[in-house]
């Protein structure tokens, strides 16, 4: 999952090398902390929101699929 959420943030910014991506947790639960450049805050988060929410629904679908939950938080 942590892959998964990497690859798109870098597909989405213009520094792919600014991308940092970090997954806490067990077995049942992740918390995934994504984190980009100042600059690339926005293109990560989308108009209203959108681009983040669709990053977060893939991680659901994902998550569940391996019967765990996880949640996405975007850091500036």
């Amino acid at each position: 999952m942590r892959d998964l959420i990497e690859h798109i943030a870098k597909a989405l910014v213009d520094d792919p090398d600014g991308v940092e991506v970090t997954e806490f947790g067990d077995d049942e639960a992740s918390i995934i902390k994504l984190k980009v450049s100042k600059s690339d805050l926005g293109k990560v988060i989308g108009k209203k929101g959108r681009t983040a929410k669709a990053m977060r629904t893939l991680l659901s679908a994902c998550a569940t699929k391996l019967r765990k939950r996880s949640m996405l938080e975007i850091i500036e």
